[in-house]
């Protein structure tokens, strides 16, 4: 079956094939077990433009729909990104009389907060209506709605144009990406810059961090697809910055053509993406073997482990988690339970897999033989806190790049 490419028309080949997952955030009573919703996730790359994506769409109501969890404020890491941006625009971008700036998928305001303290004119846009709650009784303002085409004219001719537009891991969700793009072309000023957040397609395949693919994450990119599509929608990109966060992620400028001068990081990571063969169709087949055999070697680990009587739970009810269990076949047989700091998915059941959520506490009581880390982007963090575990004799199970026990 021949696919085609959502950015530019090209043909897309399937490179892998994930198997029917759930929707990674939709964490279960356990009346519900049974009752959810599934899809085929099949990953494809397009030959002309390089964009990787995935070959089914999830509606995006059920995706993003009022009872999606996710709140950005809830980590301490990003809470400091987000801010410590936020006031670079203040300094620079946004500085001044009449500056006026929109984020793509504004969550609970985390970074908004920052510039409405600076008193610069700002509007999130976000789909989620409880996010938007809480993003606004941070003094925060958003227009409840996804971010398309249609809702940028109609910011435009409400507000004026945006000299900066903000999206931090949410373009890549976004199926209709060219109409989001053709919005960001109506809102943006002439001289405005569009900045983009998202996870690097280039350590996901370095590292095989395969987990990093499920419903949300439509789009994984690259330097090359950026540009690629901002080219298709008048647009030039003009710096691409390695970021830490979400293991892996780049920061992109864009701006019209001529407007900045182009960084020589965007040409070095172009050449660094050739040599590393991310536009070629031949790279991504060799990618997809790692991650089955990957899903074989940790599914005979646990099975291992359980049939010699050790105790193996799971650290980190994530999003990634999900395309884990379910690719991987691992249910409470092998891990009985997952250990998770967020207080609404404890009693609660993983999606796909139904293994129940518990509170930390529950993890030294009493510690377990050895912990499968879903959180690993996280590890330096965690395994800090949790010092006891090791000098009891506990063991970290860590799958990416490799299975392996630390």
């Amino acid at each position: 079956m021949t696919h085609i490419c959502r950015i530019c028309g090209g043909a897309v080949q399937q490179f892998l094939d994930l198997g029917r997952q759930p929707l990674s955030k939709a964490f279960l009573k356990p009346a519900e077990a049974g009752r959810e919703t599934s899809f085929d996730l099949t990953v494809g790359i397009c030959a002309s433009c390089t964009m990787v994506q995935q070959l089914g769409e999830v509606s995006r109501d059920l995706v993003f729909g009022p009872r999606y969890p996710y709140r950005s404020s809830g980590s301490p890491v990003m809470r400091k990104h987000f801010e410590r941006l936020a006031q670079r625009f203040l300094n620079h971008e946004l500085a001044g009389a009449g500056r006026f700036v929109v984020e793509i998928g504004s969550n609970d305001g985390i970074f908004l907060k920052t510039i409405s303290e600076g008193a610069v004119a700002h509007l999130g846009v976000d789909p989620c209506p409880r996010a938007a709650e809480i993003a606004e009784d941070k003094g925060v303002e958003v227009l409840v709605d996804f971010f398309e085409e249609d809702t940028a004219t109609q910011i435009r001719a409400t507000h004026g144009p945006a000299d900066v537009i903000y999206s931090a891991n949410t373009l890549s969700h976004l199926p209709y990406l060219p109409s989001a793009l053709r919005g960001v072309d109506a809102l943006l000023s002439e001289r405005g810059v569009f900045v983009v957040e998202d996870r690097y397609l280039g350590d996901i395949v370095a590292h095989t961090r395969f987990d990093q693919i499920y419903d949300e994450h439509f789009y994984l990119f690259t330097v090359r697809s950026v540009q690629a599509a901002a080219a298709l929608h008048g647009f030039e990109l003009v710096d691409a910055k390695r970021l830490p966060v979400h293991g892996g992620s780049i920061r992109y400028t864009l701006a019209r053509p001529g407007v900045r001068p182009q960084n020589i990081n965007v040409g070095e990571f172009l050449a660094q993406e050739r040599a590393q063969g991310l536009g070629d169709p031949a790279t991504m087949p060799a990618f997809a073997e790692r991650v089955q055999r990957a899903r074989d070697e940790l599914r005979t680990l646990l099975r291992e482990l359980h049939d010699s009587g050790k105790l193996v739970v799971g650290y980190g009810a994530t999003s990634k988690s999900a395309t884990v269990t379910t690719y991987c076949g691992i249910g409470p047989d092998l891990v009985p339970y997952v250990i998770d700091g967020s207080p609404v998915k404890h009693g609660r059941l993983t999606p796909g897999s139904h293994i129940p959520i518990r509170s930390p506490k529950a993890f030294s009581d009493p510690y377990p033989d050895y912990a499968l880390l879903f959180a690993w982007d996280h590890a330096d963090e965690i395994m800090a806190k949790e010092r006891e575990f090791r000098k009891g004799g506990g063991r970290w199970i860590l799958y990416v790049p490799e299975v392996r026990i630390v």
